[in-house]
């Protein structure tokens, strides 16, 4: 049964990322970056969709599984764990998002294997986790719905209602695949991006986040990340997934963005930037561009 997973207490920077999609080249990059920061496996967290797009599913879930590294069950895992017949990422039914994703959901399901998909049926549905004593909540989409899009648009009485059901601080989501962070009152909602497909600006990089305890609050910074995203197209291509998959690695562009709210579709192609938020229980937040 999906439950809710205690991960501890930290004092020590933690990095976070979502969407590795089957994007093997970009977890490798993560990963070595990651060692090359200094950060351990023990205070890395997934947000979860270890499997979609991109064509080594069985391998980014090897390496992360290997590394021990912390995750939480998105829809593509409650998917492949239950064997059920679609990834339940919450498309609308013969939308183009909706006709690709069952190509790609076809081949992760026959690429991942029964360990890895008993591994998959696990996963808790929401990890807990303290940071210099302010409460942390990471969930896949919504606090009671796992595909619920969260987006920088969504409103923020939307979101605002996931932060009473969540009862903390902050919430770490996922599954929008758009990297931000919104202060909402006192309480903070982030999503690091996804590192298996660019955010719709145009360039080829992926996102993650590093979360620093920053005297009284905590500083969230935003990070691109480079990696051989030729590589990773190559792959798809190979695979026979939809070649619109691997166009979007190398352009930056999604295929199609009905998903999203339209203050955000508007905003395709727009490069995003590095930055950080500085957060403090007593309300006290400032951005500013790296």
């Amino acid at each position: 049964m999906p439950h809710t997973h205690h991960l501890g207490s930290f004092d020590e920077p933690m990095l976070v990322f979502g969407g590795p999609y089957g994007n093997r080249q970009a977890l490798d990059a993560l990963l070595a970056t990651a060692a090359t920061l200094g950060i351990p496996n023990g205070r890395m967290l997934c947000t979860g969709d270890l499997a979609a797009y991109a064509a080594e599913p069985q391998a980014v879930a090897d390496r992360i599984r290997d590394a021990s590294i912390a995750v939480v069950m998105g829809n593509v895992e409650e998917s492949l764990g239950a064997d059920a017949e679609d990834c339940g990422c919450g498309f609308t039914s013969g939308s183009e998002c909706d006709v690709m994703a069952a190509q790609w959901y076809r081949y992760a399901a026959d690429a991942v294997d029964q360990e890895t998909k008993r591994w998959m049926r696990d996963l808790p549905r929401r990890i807990d986790l303290s940071l210099d004593g302010v409460s942390i909540a990471a969930i896949h989409g919504g606090v009671d719905q796992i595909n619920r899009f969260v987006f920088p648009a969504t409103p923020t009485a939307e979101k605002s209602i996931e932060l009473d059901k969540a009862d903390t601080d902050i919430v770490i989501g996922g599954h929008s695949g758009l990297p931000f962070t919104q202060l909402l009152g006192r309480r903070l909602w982030h999503n690091a991006g996804a590192i298996g497909l660019p955010a719709n600006d145009g360039t080829p990089r992926v996102w993650f986040s590093l979360l620093h305890p920053h005297e009284n609050g905590i500083s969230i910074d935003l990070h691109a990340l480079h990696y051989d995203h030729a590589g990773a197209a190559a792959a798809i291509r190979a695979a026979g997934l939809p070649t619109a998959y691997a166009e979007a690695l190398e352009t930056g562009f999604w295929p199609n963005d009905d998903i999203m709210p339209d203050a955000d579709r508007h905003r395709r192609g727009v490069a995003l930037t590095e930055q950080t938020l500085l957060w403090s229980p007593s309300c006290q937040a400032a951005a500013a561009a790296e």
